[in-house]
């Protein structure tokens, strides 16, 4: 159900007009009555399904959050698409009131908060009127997953917008959050909603996730009901709240508790390489702890998205990889979708690849009395320069999870029909000047890469999207037992997770180990060289929506700035401590909302 149901729950919900009437009394059919809705607990659920299909609105997961909002703050890729003002801002870290995605992630993660606030209303309401003392267990369980997902939204909005993290001696509590907003307005005074502190957003998010795991424990979902929140999901993010303000007694027994009993553990690297490009085996695996379900599908809309109506997504057209053309050539390559990004030229040598630039040279073995096809091409990238690549690859020299997140050009493939594979090549309307700083490679990670994401008959995204897996949480309690003098256990959580990314089995020391918490790894930059817990976070759950907010409660934005210096689309980047860490409150808030008040910087 949870799996399935979200593209109907909206309509079963707008169309559920069960009751006969004199014509002269008709009600509208378009909205339900919440004099008499819901009646059964069927209607509940479906009440509750929008707080979880919202995730993958147009403005959140549908399409802007991880490869527009998070992708380019952080620097996932660099931005070829010099089109747009506010995307480019996103790049620079340098946005303005007007910034048109902040103003749609706001929108997306307030009807969140609102669509969880409607189902806990209509749970009272239902307990009230309707349910049986059977049905309790059942309605209750409910509440927890609207609790877990209302605290959820509220992380991200805190995240984002809350204009500080809160350190362990308490500073920052007195900073502006954002609007705390539990019930749905009654009139429009009441939509006039100020600012709550930063304390009293997190003491709300983490209330709502204790209730959520109390309310949820025990809960064990199979079969359709697969994916929906559980006690182990609302935990992982409480216990991820606690570190991110600095709580660590409170962070350690909770992370635990989910490392213990959880049941959960780190996949294999032969599945994990593979566990994000959509393959339904790899789908609520053994590592998850709580995931976005996404499904292949060609019901129309806007490429092979549909915004109101089906279950995938449509990311991957921002970042789909670039193949060969039919002649062989970059030149007329092809993209799989808009190709509006590239893996930035930056992550390649934080992973610890240093090759530099590749060069194209004649094919040796390229037939001139046959026309040039991407069989048959006239160039092809350097030999040496591909063999080099080739047993960095083999020898584990580079970091494995950069072929995880990446398809290098001329040395990976992709397809555009399903059937045949074409070489990865570089963007394929990168000026010539850029060719000797860009190796332009492409996206991997939550990117359809096996079909032309257009083909509306064979493909669309279809890669689910994991909010919260248990290396998240290693990584988490290995912080934790840092910041509480266990040094020996945040190394070897830190190392289990290492490990696992270079084929080595998680529980015994490896040839790979850390065997300090300064000790040397794959970066040369000042802020992950000597940093194995921020390298760690920054690799294992790289593009996968974290890295931004480890910047900005770290407070290393200015080194993330000084290393990347610069984007394609925008030219250098503009950090600035004063405000870079905080989005702005959109200007359409503060217009329309007279007791808001704008972030420090904006």
């Amino acid at each position: 159900m949870y799996k399935k149901i979200f593209s109907l729950a909206f309509l079963t919900i707008l169309f559920y007009t069960g009751c006969k009437k004199d014509p002269d009394t008709v009600a509208r059919t378009d909205v339900y009555n919440s004099l008499n809705y819901p009646t059964t607990l069927p209607n509940l659920f479906a009440v509750l399904v929008p707080a979880y299909a919202n995730l993958r609105s147009a403005e959140l997961h549908g399409f802007n959050l991880l490869c527009k909002d998070f992708a380019g703050s952080e620097h996932v890729t660099d931005l070829a698409y010099p089109g747009d003002a506010s995307w480019t801002e996103l790049t620079l870290n340098n946005m303005s009131t007007s910034n048109s995605y902040a103003n749609d992630l706001w929108i997306g993660l307030y009807r969140g908060v609102k669509n969880a606030n409607i189902f806990l209303d209509r749970a009272d309401f239902y307990e009230q009127q309707y349910s049986s003392a059977a049905e309790k267990t059942e309605i209750d369980q409910m509440r927890g997953e609207a609790r877990f997902m209302r605290a959820l939204y509220y992380f991200y909005l805190e995240c984002f917008f809350g204009e500080s993290y809160i350190s362990a001696s308490g500073a920052g509590g007195d900073k502006m959050g954002v609007p705390l907003i539990t019930t749905m307005a009654s009139s429009l005074s009441a939509t006039q909603v100020p600012r709550n502190s930063t304390k009293e957003v997190w003491d709300f998010i983490t209330t709502e996730l204790q209730q959520a795991a109390t309310l949820l424990k025990g809960t064990q979902w199979t079969g359709a009901n697969t994916g929906r929140a559980t006690e182990w999901a609302a935990k992982a993010l409480l216990g991820k709240a606690y570190v991110f303000n600095q709580n660590w007694a409170a962070a350690k027994p909770i992370l635990l508790d989910v490392i213990t009993n959880s049941g959960k553990s780190l996949m294999p690297f032969s599945k994990y390489k593979d566990a994000f490009n959509g393959i339904d085996a790899n789908e609520f695996n053994e590592e998850s702890i709580f995931e976005i379900n996404v499904d292949r599908n060609s019901l129309g809309g806007y490429g092979i998205f549909s915004f109101n109506n089906n279950l995938t997504t449509s990311q991957g057209l921002i970042w789909s990889p670039c193949i060969l053309g039919n002649d062989g050539t970059e030149k007329n390559g092809i993209g799989l979708g808009y190709c509006n990004e590239f893996f930035h030229e930056k992550n390649l040598q934080r992973f610890g690849f240093n090759q530099g630039t590749y060069k194209l040279v004649n094919n040796p073995a390229f037939d001139a009395g046959k026309p040039a096809t991407y069989l048959n091409p006239k160039e092809v990238i350097d030999p040496a320069y591909k063999q080099q690549s080739l047993a960095a690859r083999a020898n584990k020299t580079v970091d494995p999870r950069l072929y995880v997140a990446a398809l290098q050009p001329w040395v990976d493939s992709a397809s555009n029909d399903g059937a045949t594979w074409r070489p990865v090549c570089r963007y394929i309307a990168m000026k010539e000047e850029f060719k000797t700083v860009y190796n332009g490679w492409s996206m991997r990670k939550f990117v359809t890469y096996d079909n032309l994401i257009f083909n509306r008959q064979a493909a669309a995204d279809a890669a689910n999207y994991y909010l919260l897996r248990l290396a998240d949480v290693y990584l988490l309690y290995a912080e934790a037992s840092a910041n509480t003098g266990d040094n020996v256990t945040a190394l070897e959580y830190i190392n289990k997770v290492k490990r696992r990314a270079y084929g080595y089995p998680v529980t015994g020391a490896s040839p790979v180990d850390y065997k300090t918490l300064t000790d040397k790894t794959s970066a040369a930059d000042a802020n992950l060289a000597n940093n194995p817990l921020r390298y760690e976070r920054w690799a294992e759950l790289f593009d996968e929506g974290h890295w931004w907010f480890d910047v900005c409660r770290w407070r290393i934005g200015s080194g993330e700035a000084a290393y990347y210096a610069t984007s394609m689309a925008g030219g250098n980047i503009k950090w600035s401590d004063a405000k870079s860490y905080v989005w702005p409150i959109p200007a359409n808030e503060i217009n329309t909302n007279s007791s808001m008040k704008q972030s420090a910087g904006y």
